[in-house]
């Protein structure tokens, strides 16, 4: 018998100074057998920093072609494709020709390191290509806000997002990596 997904209620209270949108969402996020809470909780920083009304979760870690999170547009086209981790290079490219925007976010230093060594000489063509590290935060204190009932606020200032719950603060800095901004 197969382990079922464990099912988190979030209420995400958002506040992005940068791009003026401040809006809650009730979200309900299947959290995969084989998924840490750290992965998890990139998850909502990512639902967070592209906030918007038609951003959704998808099936994502179960599924090879869905990304993590994804905006379609009304007429199902993929506006943006979100993928957490360190995809390879064909996967990138699938990615950056069936949406109008990728955004990738990076979070375990080390192997995001490497990865990056490995795919920057073929990722210069792809000009709807974000790719943001978050390692830089403190993501052990970033995995222990989780709780299977969470009420979290967001606020993002100056390019800092600041998650805040009844369990404490976390303050994460991305870094872009591609394009250099």
């Amino acid at each position: 018998m197969a382990i079922k997904s464990t099912i988190f209620k979030v209420q995400l209270n958002i506040a992005d100074m940068d791009r003026h949108y401040y809006a809650d969402h009730n979200l309900t996020i299947a959290r995969h057998p084989s998924e840490t809470d750290l992965r998890m909780m990139i998850r909502l920083v990512a639902f967070a920093l592209n906030a918007d009304e038609q951003l959704s979760f998808t099936k994502g870690i179960s599924t090879d072609d869905e990304p993590d999170l994804w905006n379609k547009s009304l007429s199902d086209e993929i506006v943006s494709w979100i993928d957490l981790g360190q995809p390879d290079e064909k996967r990138i490219r699938q990615a950056c020709g069936k949406s109008q925007r990728v955004k990738i976010y990076t979070y375990q230093e080390r192997p995001a390191s490497v990865w990056r060594t490995e795919i920057e000489g073929s990722i210069g063509r792809f000009n709807n290509l974000d790719i943001i590290d978050l390692s830089g935060g403190d993501l052990d204190a970033l995995a222990n806000l989780a709780e299977r009932n969470l009420q979290l606020s967001a606020m993002i200032s100056d390019g800092e997002l600041t998650f805040t719950s009844d369990s404490g603060n976390v303050t994460l800095q991305p870094n872009h990596w591609f394009p250099a901004h």
